[in-house]
Order: C-alpha cells, then sequence, then structure tokens
C-alpha cells in the first residue's frame, strides 16, 4: 500500500504518536524503531477464533463509557446505528472522536487493510490524547510510515473482544504488533483500563470489529518484563 500525505487537522494528529508515554487524558505515545517492517505487509497478522461465545460482537445495547453521549444520535453519520453496519476505518472516519487517529491510519494507507479484517479489536485514542504535541513530529512520522505502523498496529488485536471478554483474558492480550509486548488489562466495566489508558466510550460495534475508545496513545514495549 502507498503512503499518503495529511494535511491541516491531520498533521497535529499523529504527531502524538512519536512521543514518550502518555499521562492521562491529553497526553501521548512513543515512537518506534526504524527497522519496523512495511505497514501492509505487518498488518496481516492470522485471525484468531472468537474470544466467548458472543465472539466478542457488541450491540448498541452494549455501548458504555462517558464520551458515548458525544456520538451522534439516530442515524446521522458518526452514530452508532450509521458505524455498525461499516467496516472498522470506514466506521471510524465518521466518528467525533477519533478524527485524529484515522488521519494516523490513512498516512500508513491501512483503512484497506483493517476493513479487511474479520474479527479484530481496536483501542482506538480520542482526539484529546493528542493534542498536547506539535507538527514538527507528525511530519517526520508522516513521512516515515515504517515507523507509525507498528504504533498503531499495537492498539488492534487480532481477536474479537468486548469487554467481558478482555476482562476473562487474564490480565494481558497479544496486539498485531507482537515486538511491542502484551497489553495489560485491568478492572472491569467503567474501571477497564489498556495499559493504563481509561475506556472514554467502549464496545462499540462495527461489522468486523469492536472498538474502546481510549484516552492515551499506547506505547510499544511499556510492558516488556
Amino acid at each position: 500500500m502507498k503512503s499518503l500525505r495529511i494535511a491541516g487537522l491531520g498533521v497535529t494528529a499523529v504527531a502524538a504518536l512519536a512521543l514518550s508515554a502518555c499521562g492521562s487524558g491529553t497526553d501521548s505515545g512513543s515512537s518506534a524503531s526504524s527497522s519496523a517492517p512495511a505497514p501492509s505487509s505487518s498488518m496481516q497478522a492470522p485471525m484468531s477464533g472468537a474470544s466467548d461465545a458472543s465472539g466478542g460482537v457488541t450491540t448498541n445495547a452494549d455501548v458504555f463509557g462517558p464520551a458515548c453521549s458525544q456520538l451522534p444520535q439516530g442515524s446521522a453519520a458518526g452514530s452508532l446505528d450509521s458505524m455498525g453496519p461499516q467496516p472498522v476505518a470506514s466506521a471510524a472516519s465518521t466518528n467525533p472522536l477519533l478524527t485524529k487517529l484515522v488521519a494516523a491510519v490513512k498516512a500508513t494507507d491501512l483503512v484497506d487493510t483493517l476493513n479487511s479484517q474479520p474479527a479484530i479489536t481496536v483501542f482506538a485514542p480520542a482526539d484529546p490524547a493528542f493534542a498536547a504535541l506539535g507538527d514538527a513530529k507528525f511530519t517526520e512520522l508522516a513521512q516515515n510510515p515504517t515507523q507509525l505502523a507498528p504504533i498503531l498496529q499495537y492498539h488492534v488485536l487480532a481477536k474479537r473482544y468486548d469487554a467481558k471478554g478482555l476482562a476473562a483474558a487474564g490480565g494481558s492480550v497479544t496486539s498485531l504488533d507482537t515486538a511491542g509486548g502484551p497489553l495489560k488489562i485491568e478492572g472491569t466495566g467503567e474501571n477497564m483500563t489498556v495499559n493504563g489508558a481509561k475506556i472514554l466510550c467502549g464496545n462499540i460495534p462495527t461489522k468486523n470489529a469492536t472498538v474502546f475508545v481510549i484516552d492515551k496513545v499506547l506505547t510499544p514495549g511499556t510492558n516488556k518484563n
């Protein structure tokens, strides 16, 4: 797949992905090694089966979290009704909480790759998770998608989990960026965290993924030993 260039608001977005591990809310993650694999091939992880009896599939009634009220209502673009039938990257492109993450996915040309996976889980940093960082790092990273891609992969699981499935996963799960180490799952429901990131709106259903909007950019390597 071919890398794209993003301007405007998207430029502020992916800068966050290049910096050090974030604190709460508006902080962000770190850059990956320049030796990372090319984005299109490294996203092609084998998909595994259901994480529980439901296969991790959710409905609108399962959605929870303080930021869910910020989603459009009814059948408007970005609403639960609108996103549900769409594959995950297409659904995210209409979600008003995720404009900067969508810019990052487009920068690495991973839209079609994410949309084509049969059953995945996506931890999606909300726009405020990127807000503290400037444009320079984004420009650098956007021109090096092989550095950006592993950071995005660290936010994707090759199984589809709902919140209950994550809570039952034994405290950790493995992302598509296996070199980045496991993701640590703590708590349940509204109190669940992923590598310390709080869930702002969880169990969002899309055609091929369950999405958890979180308040941090996750940093590969954080939980290695």
